[in-house]
């Protein structure tokens, strides 16, 4: 009998243990974008407190490392500093066009690898013996960055940002009919399947794949101009093993997704801190609601011109809600139910009972947080995919738009806007089934990302779960060679069935021209 307790303790120590390995991982996450750096971060502190030995290389430190595992941090000198100097302020963008943009984005993304590929520090690591057991990659205009994963001869795992995408869909051969789903550019159409929607995403998903093979003759000689001996890019897109994207169906319209490619939409949001003290009772004496209004990162409020702080103040004041706005320098002359912050724990305010609105720009982390929490918003998307997140939030019924920097954007639809939010009930109810559809899943989305992470490495790289489709070129995976057979085959049959005939009117021609000299 006490051998057989003794068997079972020792049975679950080696469960637990198994359960509980520790992995090596090296996290490459070169982009200095705030929001890019929220996501990257806190993958990175899931994986510590897991208990993992994490090696990230990045460009801005993190804050709180939690306890569990190992973090060791590569800082790259200099690309925060290009990064800032060289980004497009948002009052430019409308200027240089979407080409110019493309152009600016594709110049950055260069220069910040080669800071990335160039640093001391990272090229002490490639030189050294170091052994990792996945490499993590944030999937953002980076492509040449995933010899990190050939190098150290483990899986690739992708982090991606947004959604499923065209970045990295045939990374792992997810499927993206162009029937119904809807491309970045378009935004979506599953709620208008017209022939015209139809039509225009078959154009933009055709102009991506004719501009792809140029994105990637560029990536793959960038790649060898530092790694002469690497294989084809190609090849190294085989070794992606996992793609994890930020995005849930409470928020985004379900499209396919292949085994491989698992949903982790809402696992930078932690549960409401306590704010503080004065915020505290800012939001706790407001029972008429509160508003929150803030523009991200990416626009500064200071930065509306003097005009529309104007009007926008003037409407803001006249309203019964308390407002709580973002604004990063003093602001004279606001009303009294207007206060201002530089910085506020965004995540912890949305979460208070009495926030009643978020005014927001729609960027794609704020979107996700206001389902979280289950709040309606008024969206003034500036750029990028804010539009189309602005768009979805508006079809799901939680939401009103005005595009920034368009004749829509005047203080009567301000205030028309706010007014309809706040006093029509439906906005909220929409917003409350919305949160409720974001927290019935099995597990955290954390929890879920650091579980398909250690599966793959368990199972190294989990070839059983790709895809044949990711192994095909363009031209298989849309049976362009088998439709030209097809053409060819029926092209044969038809030359051979008129040269067939040809021979069969002329032989019965023949035959009649001898019967009549005979006769």
């Amino acid at each position: 009998m006490n051998f057989l307790k003794l068997f079972g303790v020792l049975a679950f120590l080696n469960l637990w243990l198994s359960c509980g390995e520790s992995y090596k991982i090296l996290g490459v996450f070169y982009f200095p974008g705030v929001s890019h750096n929220i996501l990257s971060s806190k993958l990175m502190k899931g994986l510590v407190a897991a208990g993992h030995d994490v090696t990230m290389i990045a460009t801005l430190p993190m804050k709180d490392v939690p306890k569990g595992g190992t973090y060791r941090e590569i800082l790259v000198e200099g690309a925060l500093k290009y990064h800032d100097d060289t980004t497009i302020k948002i009052n430019e963008i409308n200027k240089i066009g979407i080409i110019g943009l493309i152009s600016n984005v594709n110049t950055m993304m260069t220069e910040l690898m080669k800071f990335t590929l160039k640093d001391p520090k990272v090229q002490e690591l490639l030189k050294s013996n170091e052994k990792f057991d996945a490499v993590i990659v944030e999937q953002f205009v980076n492509d040449p960055l995933k010899i990190f994963a050939h190098i150290y001869d483990c899986p690739l795992i992708i982090m991606s940002s947004v959604g499923p995408n065209s970045m990295v869909n045939h990374l792992v051969g997810n499927p993206t009919p162009a029937s119904y789903v809807g491309h970045v550019a378009v935004g979506d159409i599953s709620k208008d399947l017209s022939l015209f929607n139809r039509l225009l995403n078959l154009i933009a998903y055709t102009m991506e794949y004719v501009m792809l093979p140029f994105f990637f003759f560029h990536f793959d000689n960038f790649m060898h101009e530092f790694f002469p001996d690497a294989p084809p890019l190609t090849e190294i897109y085989q070794n992606v093993s996992l793609v994890l994207v930020n995005s849930h169906s409470s928020f985004q319209p379900p499209v396919p997704l292949v085994p491989n490619l698992i949903e982790i939409g809402g696992f930078f949001i932690d549960p409401p801190k306590k704010l503080p003290k004065d915020l505290q009772e800012f939001l706790d004496n407001s029972p008429e609601g509160v508003i929150y209004f803030s523009f991200g990162t990416i626009m500064k409020s200071k930065d509306l011109p003097l005009e529309q702080k104007q009007w926008i103040l003037n409407v803001l004041g006249n309203l019964k809600e308390k407002v709580l706005w973002k604004f990063e320098e003093d602001l004279p002359g606001k009303p009294k139910n207007v206060l201002i912050r530089k910085w506020l724990p965004q995540q912890d305010v949305v979460a208070h009972p009495n926030v009643k609105l978020f005014i927001t720009h729609g960027g794609l982390l704020s979107s996700i947080e206001t389902i979280y929490h289950g709040v309606p918003i008024l969206a003034i998307p500036i750029v990028g995919d804010q539009m189309g997140n602005s768009d979805l939030a508006v079809s799901n019924g939680y939401a009103l738009k005005l595009k920034y920097n368009s004749p829509e954007f005047t203080k009567e639809n301000f205030e028309k806007s706010l007014n309809e939010l706040l006093r029509n009930p439906k906005y909220r109810e929409n917003a409350k089934l919305r949160q409720k559809i974001y927290h019935d899943r099995p597990e955290t989305p954390m929890k879920t990302a650091i579980y398909w992470i250690e599966y793959t490495i368990r199972h190294g790289g989990a070839p059983h779960l790709m895809v044949a489709g990711a192994r095909l070129p363009w031209y298989k995976y849309f049976m362009v060679d088998v439709f030209v057979v097809i053409l060819l085959g029926l092209l044969v049959a038809y030359k051979t069935g008129k040269w067939a005939v040809k021979k069969l009117i002329y032989g019965i021609k023949r035959k009649l021209s001898i019967k009549k000299k005979d006769d």
